[in-house]
């Protein structure tokens, strides 16, 4: 059984596409939210999921509409 305290906190995140970083993007012409990961180390280098490439250590996966199950930590 695990304890509450140990349980982790699934965070959604509205995400267009998992190939792209959750970053606020003029470009990109519906809402997202930032990766709490790059404003924790104040950069753009964090990704949920690269198709064929890499995925964070946070992600949890995807809910319709796109939105991302984020676990990062210091939510």
């Amino acid at each position: 059984m695990v304890d509450e305290e140990q349980q982790e906190k699934i965070v959604k995140l509205k995400g267009g596409n998992i190939d792209l970083d959750l970053i606020s993007n003029p470009e990109v012409p519906w809402e997202q939210d930032k990766c709490p990961w790059n404003v924790a180390e104040n950069t753009n280098e964090h990704r949920c999921a690269v198709k064929n490439v890499s995925i964070c250590k946070y992600f949890r996966g995807i809910e319709p509409i796109d939105t991302v199950l984020c676990a990062y930590p210091k939510i």
